[in-house]
C-alpha cells in the first residue's frame, strides 16, 4: 500500500492485550498498532484521525507512565455525541486502540472475562474532550485537542471545494492536505493538553 512517508515517523502506540494472549494471537499479548493501522481501519488521514491518535498516545502515556497500558482495562469518555464534531470518529479510533466498546463489543468468554463492553461512552458529564482511566486503579486523566494552534483544517478544505478553488487549488489539495496533519503530529505537544 502506498502512502505518505511521514507516517513511518510518528510513535507507535504499544498496549498489553491479555485476550490476544489467551487467544494464542501471541504469547506476551503485546499489540503494536501504528498511525498507518489506525488509517487503514478509518480510511483516511485527517486532522480528526490524526488528533484521536495523538490522544491515545499522549493520554495514556500520561495515565499508565512507564507501565504498558492494558488493552481492554481502559475506560473511555467522551464529552460530545457521535455525531456532533466527528466525536465518532474520534470514539471508533480510540475504541480501535483501547478495545473499549460501548454495547457492541466482545462480551467475555463464560464468566464475562474479557468484556469489552461497556467501556467507551458519549455524551460523559467531563471537563475535558476526553478522559481515560485505569480499571485496575481508578486513576483517570483528562485530553483535549487543540489544533488550530497550529492549522486551519477548515480553511485548507475549502481551498479545494470553495468557489473561488482553481484547478491548481484542487491538484494541490491532497499534498497541503497530509502537510497539514503531519504538522499535527510535529506539535503534537501544542495540540494535545494533558488534565491531570
Amino acid at each position: 500500500m502506498e502512502y505518505q512517508a511521514f507516517f513511518d515517523e510518528i510513535e507507535t502506540i504499544v498496549l498489553q492485550d491479555e485476550l490476544a494472549a489467551f487467544l494464542g494471537v501471541n504469547k506476551d499479548g503485546i499489540i503494536e498498532m501504528s498511525y498507518l493501522d489506525i488509517v487503514k481501519s478509518a480510511g483516511h488521514s485527517c486532522g480528526t484521525v490524526a488528533g484521536a491518535y495523538l490522544t491515545a498516545l499522549l493520554g495514556l502515556k500520561a495515565l499508565f507512565g512507564e507501565e504498558i497500558p492494558k488493552r481492554g482495562k481502559i475506560k473511555v469518555e467522551l464529552k460530545r455525541s457521535t455525531t456532533d464534531e466527528n466525536a465518532g470518529v474520534v470514539g471508533c479510533v480510540l475504541s480501535n486502540i483501547t478495545g473499549a466498546t460501548t454495547d457492541y463489543g466482545f462480551g467475555g468468554i463464560p464468566g464475562g472475562k474479557f468484556s469489552r463492553r461497556e467501556l467507551l461512552f458519549y455524551e460523559a458529564d467531563i471537563d475535558t474532550d476526553v478522559r481515560f482511566t485505569r480499571l485496575d486503579t481508578d486513576v483517570s486523566i483528562g485530553v483535549n485537542y487543540y489544533p488550530q494552534k497550529v492549522v486551519n483544517p477548515m480553511k485548507i478544505l475549502m481551498s479545494a471545494i470553495g468557489e473561488n478553488a482553481t484547478e491548481e487549488d484542487k491538484a494541490s489539495f491532497p499534498v497541503r492536505f497530509q502537510e497539514m496533519v503531519h504538522t499535527l503530529f510535529k506539535n503534537k505537544d501544542t495540540v494535545i493538553e494533558i488534565v491531570k
